[in-house]
């Protein structure tokens, strides 16, 4: 018999089971030091929280951007943020 897909949460396909062992969980009740002690969103990149800075780039310099990216195996952001760090001499 096959499961009954009743909504989707963070890309996983919930099911009537799924729900109703998330509902015993919560019926057990939760550990709050712990919940509070887990740190979400983002690792951080350097010593304090990264900044946004939106920059124009012009069609060439995005393409060269995203080819070194592609032979990298790493992300635009990532090819920016070490091509900065060497035009600025910085760690």
């Amino acid at each position: 018999m096959s499961k009954k897909i009743i909504g989707v949460s963070r890309g996983m396909k919930v099911t009537d089971d799924d729900i109703e062992r998330m509902a015993d969980e919560a019926e057990r009740g939760y550990n709050v030091d712990e919940i509070l002690a887990r740190r979400g969103g983002r690792p951080r990149i350097g010593s304090a929280p990264a900044e946004v800075v939106p920059v124009r780039i012009d069609p060439e310099l995005r393409a060269a951007i995203n080819a070194r990216a592609a032979a990298d195996e790493t992300s635009t952001s990532e090819v920016i943020r070490e091509a900065l760090r060497r035009y600025l001499n910085v760690a």
